[in-house]
């Protein structure tokens, strides 16, 4: 997804642009700066004041220097949100689809990985649904999964799918998972209490206190002592599910993967 101005010149990516490794824009630059230190003082206002509070401006007061010294390493705002995003991806931990590990081990690792990381930086999510995600982190990531899935036996008209059904998954759990611990810091609240304002205040309402009676065994049999002990146990089974899911789809009849149907006569 472009915006206006990427549109207008043509740009879709700043890994496409020849000018990532580069230092500057020729002599001249300031000293002190470099793209790394510029990518990490954005990532970490990022996490502090969150995406729609990040400007230029922020970022040059928070390096000390004038918002025009920024821009002799990149050339617009989604340039460096872009440098950022794959920035972050090169915290995940990832599997050697190459060792000799069970293909349901890694593809757990690689979810984890992806979850941690949605949570911890809240503002991944709408920045990997933007760009076109190909920096070398990204590409790391892609490579690994779609590796890791390989193995796994499935045809490879299933393989996209698979990846679709785990990792758009753990896109959704993280994203909402980040926003709800936002939330409560905002609230100043711990996520304990924010969780039982929250079903307080949605008792309060008749339609959503009826739900809530109705739903009062699955809530007791969810277990679990606090909010995150309950988001775990919840992210584990699903995750259960899918690589169940994969693995019924691996030993199921061809018609059962996905394959056109004989049609009536």
């Amino acid at each position: 997804m472009a915006n206006a101005g990427q549109k207008a010149s043509g740009r879709t990516s700043v890994w496409l642009e020849g000018k990532v490794r580069r230092g500057g824009r020729g002599g001249g630059q300031p000293s002190g700066l470099d793209r790394d230190r510029i990518t990490e003082a954005t990532v970490r206002l990022l996490d502090t004041d969150g995406l729609a509070k990040f400007s230029m401006r922020r970022l040059a007061a928070e390096l000390n220097v004038t918002a025009m010294s920024v821009y002799w390493y990149v050339d617009t705002k989604d340039d460096l949100l872009e440098l950022a995003l794959d920035a972050v991806f090169g915290e995940l931990e990832l599997p050697d689809p190459d060792a000799d590990e069970d293909w349901r081990d890694q593809l757990r690792t690689v979810a984890g990985e992806y979850r941690g990381l949605l949570v911890r930086h809240p503002w991944v999510s709408p920045l990997a649904g933007t760009f076109l995600n190909i920096g070398p982190h990204s590409l790391a990531l892609s490579r690994t999964v779609h590796r890791v899935v390989r193995r796994t036996g499935l045809p490879a008209h299933g393989i996209t799918g698979a990846i679709s059904a785990v990792f758009q998954f753990v896109y959704g759990f993280g994203t909402i998972e980040g926003h709800f611990i936002t939330r409560s810091a905002q609230a100043g609240m711990t996520q304990e209490a924010y969780f039982r304002h929250a079903m307080t205040t949605a008792g309060q309402s008749p339609g959503a206190a009826q739900i809530l009676k109705e739903n009062e065994e699955i809530m007791t049999a969810r277990g679990g002592d606090t909010v995150e002990e309950m988001r775990d146990r919840d992210f584990e089974f699903a995750l259960d599910l899918l690589v169940a899911g994969i693995e019924t789809m691996v030993t199921a009849p061809p018609q059962g993967r996905g394959e056109p149907r004989d049609q009536p006569q």
